[in-house]
């Protein structure tokens, strides 16, 4: 985890730590947005089936999406950061050319 003067000091980075409790905030929103989408669809069914049927595959295709959509956002910038560790191990090593 980090502690509070790694918010003070710059070299460290925090998003690495941090970025899996954003995932999981996003998706519970994700589920939740889902999840009222899924009781509009119901309620629209008693009006019109088929367009209440339409909104609740909709809500349901929309969250799987979301959770992929999310997850593969979270993983890009944690590739953005371990390449950059990456690239300071193999500078600590002297592979660099000066």
């Amino acid at each position: 985890m980090f502690s509070f003067s790694d918010l003070f000091q710059w070299d460290r980075f925090i998003t690495p730590t941090i970025i899996k409790t954003f995932y999981w905030l996003v998706i519970a929103l994700i589920c939740l947005f889902g999840l009222s989408g899924i009781f509009s669809g119901l309620a629209t069914m008693a009006i019109s089936p088929f367009g209440g049927f339409l909104v609740l595959l909709s809500s349901i295709a929309s969250i799987v999406v979301g959770i992929v959509f999310s997850r593969i956002a979270a993983e890009l910038i944690l590739i953005v950061f371990r390449i950059n560790e990456h690239l300071g191990a193999i500078r600590d090593q002297g592979g660099g050319t000066r």
